[in-house]
């Protein structure tokens, strides 16, 4: 597990956990999510809608000081360091920008839950948003599953000084390119269940490669993104989040923990560009 790049708890072989990532963890629990019903249930929506409301307002003001942004997944997340990613391209736009990481290899939600890390995190100071994300989610029970922690962790994050639920959606591997639809649905629906943002950093992906199919976006395991791959989903993280399109931002990025990405500036360009187009499409801010 990991908070702002400091290891806490060893991450497994990124091999070994393609495989749990690609069928997205379902973990122990893959009932249906208990939804309320009849006035109970629009009594509980109204009210998390007011809360979603009141945290957006929260957020637009922290912008003009420090947007505090954390990010709870797996290693999707964690690899290229895809938080300070963001936190730099904020920076190089003039923004005040503070992001941290809860990961561990392989997490879902429902994991993230039980190790009580994330939560500790959350609680430990106030947050404008809190961004989440788990495996691709596209079986139908995975979807399920990713709902019903979702609205778990909503209820927690809007308990926390105001701050408001994000889900970043992720992407299928390339030999799974067909269920690219299901993931997307999957995470807008779970977004919209909790009135949170939808960040549709694997609709950026999925473009570059409609666009031009050798991309360099995908690492050699075809699933985790390369560094270019990261930066094509902070780039859409850091639309959503400033509600404007992520162009002409820098190809090359400095980052908090002294880290230097450079991205080759046509194809930063052409990212920025696919991005762009994704997060207009589909994006929930």
């Amino acid at each position: 597990m990991t908070i702002r790049g400091v290891s806490l708890i060893s991450v497994a072989s990124r091999c070994a956990l393609v495989l749990c990532l690609l069928f997205s963890c379902v973990g122990k629990s893959g009932a249906e999510a208990r939804q309320p019903q009849g006035a109970q249930a629009s009594q509980a929506d109204k009210a998390m809608a007011s809360k979603a409301a009141e945290a957006a307002r929260i957020a637009e003001e922290a912008k003009k000081r420090v947007l505090r942004v954390l990010f709870i997944g797996n290693s999707l997340t964690e690899a290229n360091n895809l938080p300070l990613m963001v936190e730099a391209m904020a920076k190089a736009n003039g923004k005040r920008l503070f992001a941290a990481q809860v990961t561990s290899g392989g997490a879902s939600l429902e994991d993230h839950w039980n190790s009580g890390e994330a939560l500790r995190v959350l609680r430990s100071r106030s947050w404008h948003v809190v961004v989440m994300q788990q495996g691709p989610s596209s079986l139908p029970e995975s979807r399920v599953h990713l709902r019903e922690w979702t609205r778990r962790w909503a209820d927690e994050i809007y308990k926390s000084n105001g701050s408001r639920p994000a889900l970043f959606m992720v992407w299928p591997g390339l030999e799974r390119d067909a269920f690219f639809d299901d993931v997307r649905d999957s995470y807008s629906l779970a977004a919209r269940d909790v009135y949170g943002l939808f960040m549709p950093a694997g609709e950026a992906l999925r473009e570059a490669r409609r666009r031009n199919p050798r991309a360099p976006i995908y690492a050699s395991d075809d699933f985790h993104p390369s560094v270019a791959g990261t930066y094509a989903a902070a780039l859409s993280i850091y639309g959503v989040l400033y509600k404007k399109d992520p162009n002409n931002l820098p190809a090359r990025l400095t980052l908090a923990d002294g880290q230097v990405v450079e991205i080759p500036q046509t194809l930063a360009t052409f990212l920025q560009e696919c991005a762009t187009t994704a997060n207009r499409r589909w994006a929930r801010p």
